[in-house]
């Protein structure tokens, strides 16, 4: 089989520019995926900072509301006397000092911010301290005490006081989160901006490779087609070789059978009359004879056996080349006599199950020849105890199955050297059909063939 080459002068050339293509693509994602990276990074941290700011905000809203609580609780107490009244005014006093803890916490970098919450803060702990007085007071009954101090603008001033402090730190607050909100705001923009260039960028790229890949496509199309022009007629030559193997594989088997049978004749004519003619002579010699001496006697009688057991191997050497059970009885019964046989030479157990089929001579032979070869194969490796022979109908084939209980073997290890095997397939495909070796060590082995049958005279 020739090698197969795209034909000189065929192959596609790029021009240089396009050679960049590619390179060109490669950079333009890589970029795009940096810059959309940087700017992921670049908001999540302003995201993040955003964040904190809401948090420190939220928690100064609550801190004012803890203070304004804390004073309706005191109010309420004072003006009923009673007791639950104060329980608000208790929770958020303990909330109070959570919240400017955490305060102090989160601007405990921002000298300029900690100012702020430490002015406030002692705002807020002076406003307790008199909201405390006031409620002491009260509780030891000194009420015109408790009022006095209510009608002075102590308490308002604290309030004033906390309140401009909270005020200025919302202010600084809100203008921060202003410029953190323009900063991610920028960096969108500029992340947006780069990518559209950058996919503009590919785009132009991608179109040049697209234009380069359509002229490879178009040589690569251009060479399958010259492939399969090369595949199509390798396949008509592979084909016609088959057939012709095929054909002479036919011949060859029939020209084994029939000089198989001329040999059986030849043997049967001439070996036979030879030994006929001798045997004869042996009679008359050991009739004629007969007051001889003992020894020569003897000697005659020796050689009547010696011709009759050379008759006896002229017939199995006649029935092994042309076996004339197949041609006077019949398939079936050639195929039980075959059987018997076997068993004899055996210790195993033959099962027969033989229908009839209608096959031609030479498929006739072909099944005669594979139940041969395998009955063969098992008396010398098998070591099987039964074997179950089987020739039935299936439809328009004739199905045969030799199966053992033996040992048993693996066909990928058998290989080339199954050559029995290799001759049953090919002289079963010889015939159209087909072979199938199911084995495998320790649970025996299957030989099965399907072979067509002929069409019955005056069917259909």
């Amino acid at each position: 089989m020739r090698a197969l080459s795209l034909p000189a002068g065929h192959a596609p050339h790029a021009p240089r520019w396009q050679v960049w293509v590619l390179p060109i693509v490669v950079a333009s994602v890589l970029l795009a995926v940096g810059i959309s990276e940087l700017a992921y990074r670049n908001a999540t941290a302003s995201l993040g900072s955003l964040q904190q700011r809401t948090l420190a905000l939220s928690e100064m809203h609550e801190l004012l509301r803890d203070v304004l609580g804390a004073e309706a609780g005191q109010r309420g107490y004072l003006l009923t006397g009673r007791p639950e009244y104060l329980q608000p005014y208790k929770s958020t006093v303990e909330h109070i000092d959570h919240s400017l803890q955490a305060l102090s916490e989160h601007y405990r970098h921002d000298s300029a911010v900690q100012d702020i919450v430490q002015q406030m803060s002692q705002r807020i702990h002076e406003k307790l301290s008199e909201l405390r007085t006031t409620l002491e007071l009260y509780d030891e009954g000194r009420h015109e005490a408790w009022r006095d101090l209510m009608l002075t603008n102590i308490g308002k001033e604290k309030m004033d006081a906390i309140r401009e402090a909270a005020t200025a730190l919302l202010d600084i607050e809100s203008g921060r989160i202003a410029v953190e909100r323009q900063h991610v705001l920028r960096t969108l923009q500029i992340s947006r901006i780069g990518i559209a260039m950058l996919v503009l960028l590919g785009v132009l790229a991608v179109l040049l490779y697209l234009r380069l890949v359509r002229s490879a496509d178009a040589a690569r199309q251009r060479h399958a087609l010259q492939l399969l022009d090369e595949r199509d007629r390798l396949e008509r030559e592979v084909t016609q070789r088959t057939v012709e193997l095929t054909e002479l594989t036919h011949h060859l088997q029939s020209a084994r059978e029939d000089e198989r049978g001329r040999l059986a004749r030849e043997l049967h004519d001439e070996l036979g009359a030879l030994l006929t003619a001798a045997k004869i002579d042996t009679a008359r010699l050991k009739r004629g004879l007969a007051d001889a001496s003992p020894t020569i006697a003897e000697r005659l009688e020796h050689l009547g056996t010696t011709l009759n057991s050379g008759i006896a191997l002229k017939r199995r050497i006649i029935e092994d080349l042309r076996p004339s059970s197949l041609s006077n009885l019949g398939l079936n019964a050639a195929l039980e006599i075959q059987a018997r046989e076997f068993e004899a030479r055996c210790e195993a157990r033959v099962q027969l199950l033989l229908q009839p089929v209608n096959l031609s001579d030479s498929a006739q032979m072909t099944v005669y020849r594979l139940v041969q070869e395998a009955l063969t194969n098992i008396a010398k490796y098998a070591r099987a105890g039964q074997v179950q022979l089987s020739v039935v109908a299936e439809g328009p084939n004739a199905h045969v199955s030799v199966r053992d209980d033996g040992i048993g073997f693996d066909p990928r290890e058998a290989g080339r050297s199954s050559h029995g095997l290799t001759g049953m397939r090919y002289r079963v495909e010889s015939e159209g059909g087909r072979l199938r070796v199911d084995s495998a060590a320790g649970r025996g082995t299957l030989i099965e063939a399907w072979l067509p049958q002929q069409a019955l005279a005056g069917a259909g």
